[in-house]
C-alpha cells in the first residue's frame, strides 16, 4: 500500500494513487485530492515567502480521470506585492481543472485582526467519535477511506461539523506546505452534511473556491458545512474551515443536483 496520494513523475508529471481515487467514478480522482496536488504545485512555483496564498479558485472542467496527470504553472500577473497565478492540470490529455491563485505580500496586522468564526468543538471531544462506518456506506471511494473522520456534534440535513486529518502524504519525495496538505479536505465539505442520500441523488460540484485570511498549521481540519439545494437543481455548499488555532478559511461550491439513473 502506497504512503502518498500521488508519486511525482518528474517534469509537472504525476501519478495518482489509489488514495486518490474519487466516490462518484472508481476510474476518477476525488477533487480532494488534485486540489492539493494544484496548491502544491503552485507553491513550488517562483515561490516567495514572504507572500502566502490568499484565495484559489478551481473550475472543475471534466472528467478527473485516475491516470497520469500534469499540472502546468505560470504567474500571469506578476508583482512586487501581488501576483495572480494560473494551473492547469491534465489527464488523458484533456485539461480536467483550471485554477486561479492570488497571492498577497504578507504584514503585521495583528492589532487589528478580527472578525473570524467561533472555535468548533475539539477531535478530542469524547463525542467526536470516528465516522468511518457512516462515511464508507455514504460515500466509497479510495480518497474518503484515506481519512480520519471524526464528528464532535451529530449531523442534521445539510449541516454538518467534523474534524479530519490523513497519515498519508501528498507526494512522494516532495515536501508539501501546511497549505497544499490542508486543501486535500476543502472539497469534502460536501460530503460532511448532505441534503439527500448520494445513493439516490448526485450533487457534484463543478467548481471549488477557498479564501485564506492566515496560513493554516496542518495537523486536524475541522469543517463546518452548511448545504443549500434550490428548487431548479442548482445549490451551493458553504464552509468555514479550522485548524487547532480556530477558523482560517471560508469555502464555496456551486452544485448540479439530478436523480441518479
Amino acid at each position: 500500500m502506497t504512503e502518498t496520494y500521488y508519486r511525482a513523475l518528474g517534469g509537472g508529471r504525476y501519478e495518482p494513487t489509489v488514495h486518490a481515487q474519487g466516490a462518484w467514478r472508481e476510474d476518477e480522482q476525488h477533487m480532494g485530492a488534485p486540489s492539493a496536488l494544484i496548491a502544491h504545485c503552485i507553491d513550488r512555483h517562483e515561490p516567495r515567502p514572504e507572500m502566502m496564498l490568499s484565495r484559489i479558485s478551481y473550475d472543475i472542467l471534466g472528467i478527473i480521470g485516475l491516470g497520469e496527470t500534469d499540472v502546468h504553472v505560470e504567474t500571469i500577473r506578476p508583482g512586487r506585492t501581488i501576483e495572480l497565478i494560473e494551473a492547469t492540470l491534465t489527464t488523458g490529455d484533456r485539461p480536467a481543472i483550471r485554477a486561479r491563485a492570488w497571492r498577497l505580500q504578507t504584514s503585521d496586522t495583528a492589532a487589528v485582526a478580527g472578525g473570524t468564526a467561533e472555535p468548533l468543538p475539539g477531535h478530542e471531544d469524547p463525542a467526536a467519535v470516528p465516522v468511518w462506518g457512516e462515511q464508507s456506506q455514504t460515500w466509497p471511494g479510495g480518497f474518503i477511506n484515506s481519512l480520519d473522520i471524526r464528528r464532535p456534534v451529530p449531523a442534521q440535513q445539510g449541516r454538518g461539523t467534523v474534524w479530519q486529518r490523513t497519515e498519508y502524504g501528498l507526494v512522494d519525495g516532495e515536501e508539501s506546505t501546511d497549505t497544499a496538505r490542508f486543501l486535500l479536505h476543502a472539497d469534502t465539505a460536501n460530503g460532511m452534511g448532505v441534503r439527500a442520500d448520494p445513493r439516490q441523488w448526485m450533487f457534484p460540484n463543478v467548481d471549488l473556491t477557498v479564501h485564506f485570511w492566515r496560513r493554516p498549521v496542518y495537523a486536524w481540519v475541522g469543517v463546518d458545512t452548511q448545504v443549500v439545494f434550490g428548487a431548479d437543481g442548482v445549490g451551493v455548499t458553504s464552509a468555514v474551515l479550522h485548524d487547532g488555532l480556530g477558523a482560517v478559511a471560508r469555502t464555496e461550491q456551486s452544485l448540479t443536483i439530478r436523480p441518479m439513473g
